[in-house]
């Protein structure tokens, strides 16, 4: 059957089907494209560096899903 949930994946019980899950995975999506553009227009400059890329935007994921204030000091 198409669409069923595949006992290696999901029990049929725990299987949700609806727009609900969907539009939040949707929403999430959109607000992370607009994040980066926001953050690519208010860069100066941009690193070469794959790495420095990947750190910049693991940083923002971090603050927003999250809440981990990326300038707060560490309290020791």
């Amino acid at each position: 059957m198409i669409g069923a949930p595949t006992s290696a994946h999901l029990e049929t019980t725990e299987h949700q089907v609806g727009k609900q899950n969907t539009q939040k995975i949707e929403r999430k999506n959109l607000n992370l494209r607009t994040w980066v553009k926001r953050l690519a227009r208010k860069t100066i400059c941009f690193s070469k560096s794959v790495f420095m890329h990947d750190n910049v935007i693991g940083l923002l994921i971090n603050k927003v899903e999250f809440g981990i204030d990326i300038h707060a000091k560490l309290q020791v």
